[in-house]
C-alpha cells in the first residue's frame, strides 16, 4: 500500500472573532492510499499555516512541505514517517505550526491502520484499559457571572457530572473572576466537578492568590493560569497550590512536557491536534504515567479531535477525564456523522476500525475555504 495523496482542507464559519472559541475553524487532512483507503485527520492551529506547511514546495533538504516527505511511502510505517515529517521540516519546525500540522497527516495514518487491520486505532496503541471516558463539559465562562450560573445549571440537566469554564472575562478584575466562580459552583451545586481555565491571564503571585481563593470553592484543578513560557512560575505555583495546576495545551513537543513534568504539575493537557498527532500524544501521556500525573486531552475542535483523543485515552492507565467541548458551532456539531453522545455522563470509545468517524461532506463543502 502506497500513499498516493494528502489533502489538505480549511473550514471556517463564515464570522470568526476573538473569542478563545477554536471550532470557528479547522484544517482536515485526508490521506490517500492506492488501496483506496483514506486516512481523516486534524490540525489545530491557524489553518492557512498548517496548510502551508503540508502543501509547501522543497526549499532544500531540511525544508520540505510535509506532503512530499510521505507521498509514494507505505502509511503503516507511522514512526518513520513521523520521523521523516519532522526531519524534513526541521529548519522551521521542531514544534509549534510545524509539529501541529505533522498532527492531521499522523491522525490519518492512524486512521489507515485501523481501517487496514479492521481494528480501532486504541488497539493499535496498545490496547484499552476502558471502554468508555467520563466527560466534562468544556465552555466559556458568560460575559456575566449570572449567565455562567444559568448555563451551569443546563450543563448539569444535560447530564454531565463535571464541568469547564475558561477565558471569557476572567483576568479583568478580582471581583469579576470571584464572581464567576462562585457562581459557577453554585450552578454546578456540591456534586458536580468543576474546572477553571485561566486562558493565561495572571503573573505567578496573582495565580497563586486566585488558586488559593478559589479554593474555597473546590475546583478540581486550575489550568493555564500562567504564559507557557513561564516555567519557573509553574514550578512555583505548584508547589504552593492548594488545588491542582493543569496546562499543556500551548505545548507541542515531548521537551515541553517533560519540562511542565519538572515543574510539578499534577495534570498534564496534550492536544493529538496539536502535538504531532497519536504518535506523540501516547508517548506524553506515558511519561505522565511514569510520574504518577494525570493526563487529559485538550480538546476543542471537532468530532475528529474527539474520537482521536477517545482512543488516546483508552490506551492510557492513568486517563479518565474526556475534554468534550459543547460549543455548538456547525464544525463541532456537524463535521462528522458520529456525534459522540454523553450517555449517564460518559462517552462510548468507538469501537469501528480506524478512528470510527466519517465526514458529512455537505458541511465541507459549506464551509470549506481553501
Amino acid at each position: 500500500m502506497k500513499i498516493t495523496n494528502v489533502e489538505a482542507i480549511w473550514l471556517q464559519l463564515p464570522t470568526v472573532d476573538e473569542r478563545a472559541d477554536g471550532t470557528q475553524d479547522t484544517l482536515v487532512v485526508k490521506v490517500y492510499t492506492d488501496e483506496g483507503i483514506v486516512g481523516i485527520g486534524e490540525v489545530d492551529s491557524s489553518p492557512m499555516a498548517a496548510k502551508a506547511i503540508i502543501e509547501a514546495p522543497m526549499s532544500h533538504r531540511i525544508a520540505r512541505g510535509l506532503r512530499m516527505c510521505v507521498i509514494g511511502e507505505n502509511p503503516l510505517d507511522i514512526a518513520r514517517l513521523w520521523e521523516s515529517m519532522y526531519q524534513g521540516s526541521i529548519f522551521f519546525g521542531r514544534g509549534g505550526a510545524a509539529q501541529q500540522a505533522i498532527s492531521g497527516i499522523d491522525i490519518a495514518l492512524w486512521d489507515i491502520a485501523g481501517k487496514a487491520m479492521g481494528q480501532p486505532v486504541y488497539r493499535l496503541l496498545g490496547g484499552g484499559f476502558r471502554d468508555r471516558l467520563r466527560a466534562y463539559a468544556s465552555i466559556l465562562f458568560q460575559e456575566t457571572p449570572e449567565e455562567t450560573y444559568n448555563l451551569a445549571r443546563h450543563l448539569v440537566e444535560q447530564g454531565f457530572t463535571a464541568v469547564k469554564f475558561g477565558w471569557g472575562p476572567l483576568g479583568t478584575s478580582e471581583a469579576m473572576d470571584l464572581a464567576q466562580v462562585r457562581m459557577a459552583r453554585q450552578g454546578l451545586g456540591a456534586n458536580v466537578d468543576l474546572m477553571i481555565d485561566a486562558g493565561i491571564c495572571y503573573d505567578t503571585v496573582t495565580a497563586l492568590k486566585r488558586a488559593h481563593q478559589f479554593a474555597e470553592y473546590d475546583p478540581f484543578w486550575l489550568e493555564e493560569p500562567l504564559h507557557p513560557d513561564n516555567i519557573e512560575g509553574y514550578a512555583r505555583l505548584a508547589a504552593a497550590s492548594p488545588i491542582r495546576i493543569a496546562a499543556g495545551e500551548q505545548e507541542t513537543t515531548l521537551a515541553g512536557f517533560q519540562a511542565l513534568l519538572d515543574a510539578g504539575l499534577a495534570v498534564i493537557q496534550p492536544d493529538v491536534a496539536r502535538v504531532g498527532g497519536l504518535s506523540q500524544a501516547i508517548q506524553i501521556g506515558r511519561m505522565a504515567v511514569q510520574r504518577h500525573r494525570l493526563c487529559v486531552n485538550h480538546s476543542y475542535k471537532t468530532g475528529i479531535s474527539i474520537a482521536a483523543s477517545l482512543h488516546l485515552l483508552a490506551a492510557l492507565p492513568n486517563a479518565t477525564l474526556l475534554e468534550y467541548c459543547v460549543e455548538q458551532s456547525p464544525l463541532r456539531q456537524m463535521l462528522t456523522r458520529e456525534t459522540f453522545p454523553v450517555v449517564d455522563g460518559y462517552v462510548a470509545v468507538p469501537q469501528e476500525p480506524g478512528l470510527g468517524v466519517t465526514l458529512d461532506e455537505d458541511v465541507i463543502a459549506r464551509y470549506r475555504v481553501a
